[in-house]
């Protein structure tokens, strides 16, 4: 299903010879348009008709609204249920693009063409799509796998650095959450660019695959995935409320330090242990300013996240360097204390 692209992309013009699709519909932002579309369109090989579906990038797009332009748009140009639509672009335009393919007509086949590190290694993987509802991150979406997933990972040299950083967050989580060695190759790079993180993405992707292999619908071990996400995804849903967005990833590495602080207090792992991992994320992401939002705000946006069961707030959680636990309801106390620990950090 993951395939890396060849300067030709050659695997892409063999699938679609080997359909029978009535159209194509190639969704971008305006990022992607500018400079990955070109690429596309310069190596594709088909007589099948297409159009480009654009829409303008950032998170605070990926919404019903936007959806339902977008499902507007299909109804018009008459897209049947044998349409193809090919996601180019980040997570927003993954996320998205899979839920109105998966939900216009009852579902219509798409693939994904991630274009950032994010996206490679991970939102563009696994059949998860959505939308965000309000301030509150994916709560619309579906399980829906991709038909394919090219990689290119030449388009990374298209991202800034912030961007970069961001997919790095995820990658330093699968390694955390999985895979130790993983984790330790990763913290022995310097800086976090192109050529330095190429290598790895590979490996990033492959545990990305397998955990969700074993549990698609998310029952048990994929929850893993989630760690660093349950308060990295409220304080992310708190700053797009104050329409001033961060990145996904930065979010992820808020979160990451807070929860493994937190793992600590709740007796899963070392001292020395929290104290390694925090200091590692701190060498590649800044802090962000915690101090405009109160803990009872933080505390209902936790409350509403989607892992929680009878208004338990449950979260993945390490249990050691490459494992993780699931479904661990932490001690009130314990996760106020997790945040002052970053505020603590960060000085703010």
């Amino acid at each position: 299903m993951i395939t890396l692209l060849d300067e030709n992309f050659s695997q892409i013009n063999q699938f679609l010879s080997e359909k029978s699709f009535s159209k194509i519909f190639i969704l971008v932002d305006e990022n992607t348009h500018e400079y990955c579309l070109p690429i596309l369109l310069g190596n594709l090989e088909t007589e099948i008709s297409f159009e480009i579906l654009e829409v303008e990038p950032g998170e605070e797009m990926k919404n019903i609204q936007t959806a339902n332009h977008l499902w507007e748009i299909l109804t018009e140009m008459q897209a049947d249920r044998k349409a193809l639509i090919i996601n180019l672009g980040g997570g927003v335009i993954t996320d998205m693009g899979g839920f109105v393919a998966s939900t216009y007509k009852r579902g219509i086949q798409f693939i994904n063409i991630p274009t950032t590190l994010l996206s490679m290694c991970d939102a563009s993987i696994g059949g998860k799509t959505g939308i965000d509802l309000m301030h509150y991150k994916n709560m619309v979406g579906t399980f829906s796998f991709p038909e394919q997933i090219y990689v290119y990972t030449k388009f990374l040299d298209t991202l800034p650095a912030n961007e970069l950083k961001s997919g790095f967050a995820e990658m330093l989580k699968h390694g955390l959450i999985a895979d130790k060695k993983h984790w330790e190759d990763l913290i022995q790079l310097n800086d976090v660019d192109v050529l330095g993180v190429e290598s790895f993405i590979a490996k990033s992707m492959e545990i990305k695959q397998e955990v969700v292999n074993a549990d698609f619908h998310e029952k048990n071990v994929r929850k893993t995935l989630n760690f660093g996400h349950t308060i990295g995804h409220a304080i992310e849903s708190l700053c797009l409320q104050n329409q001033n967005p961060i990145l996904h990833g930065e979010a992820v590495a808020l979160g990451m330090i807070c929860e493994s602080h937190l793992s600590y207090l709740e007796s899963l792992i070392s001292k020395e242990d929290s104290d390694l991992i925090v200091e590692n994320i701190q060498r590649y992401f800044s802090f962000i300013n915690l101090s405009d939002f109160k803990d009872e705000e933080i505390f209902n946006l936790l409350l509403n996240d989607k892992k929680n069961t009878d208004e338990k707030i449950n979260f993945s959680l390490l249990s050691g360097i490459g494992s993780c636990v699931f479904d661990h309801e932490c001690n009130t106390d314990n996760i106020k204390k997790s945040l002052d620990f970053y505020k603590e950090l960060s000085g703010f």
